[in-house]
């Protein structure tokens, strides 16, 4: 019989919040958005939800099937990350147009929102945490990000035009941060 343990959930919670940084994502959500003309909010929370949970089953097999350890795959997931965060800072688009139902997948759920840091992160709590205290928490982190890709049009009203030109330049240059973060920690620079 599994036990909840509510002070494991809501650390596993709070971890995947901070990781996944869907408050911090959305100027590139309302970028993705603006150019797609719309984002499926319901099926990339689904893929969120699947990525998330397979990779906190299958991610160490499913990688080394393949050949690949877990810093290439972050590596990989940061160099997305920084052309994404380019595009941001820049005023550039580096990525043909996307059509409308590829971009709720790529690249908004993999990888800006289930990207590399959230599965390597699901690999570290998988040894920290009981396994259905992590789902719960990452089922309530999907329910967030839920809400957030729903409103989306609401948070874009909200920012203005001007607004969202600072807050895209000032998260682009924090996503790059991140994605150089991400880089040298696993390519040990």
């Amino acid at each position: 019989m599994p036990h909840f343990i509510f002070k494991e959930i809501l650390s596993v919670t709070m971890i995947l919040f901070a990781i996944i940084d869907i408050l911090g994502a959305i100027p590139v959500i309302i970028q993705l958005r603006q150019r797609a003309g719309h984002i499926e909010s319901e099926k990339a929370s689904i893929a969120v939800l699947v990525l998330m949970v397979s990779f906190l089953f299958l991610g160490d097999e499913l990688l080394s099937i393949i050949g690949l350890d877990i810093s290439s795959f972050a590596i990989a997931g940061s160099i997305v990350i920084f052309i994404i965060a380019l595009e941001m800072v820049l005023g550039v688009n580096f990525f043909k147009e996307e059509a409308p139902e590829s971009v709720s997948i790529v690249p908004l759920a993999f990888p800006l929102i289930a990207g590399a840091g959230t599965m390597t992160t699901l690999l570290s709590l998988k040894s920290q945490y009981q396994t259905q205290n992590i789902i719960v928490g990452i089922i309530l982190n999907t329910m967030f990000v839920y809400l957030v890709l729903k409103n989306v049009q609401w948070l874009e009203r909200l920012f203005g035009k001007t607004g969202l030109h600072i807050l895209r330049k000032a998260f682009g240059v924090i996503l790059l941060a991140i994605a150089i973060k991400l880089f040298r920690s696993n390519s040990g620079l």
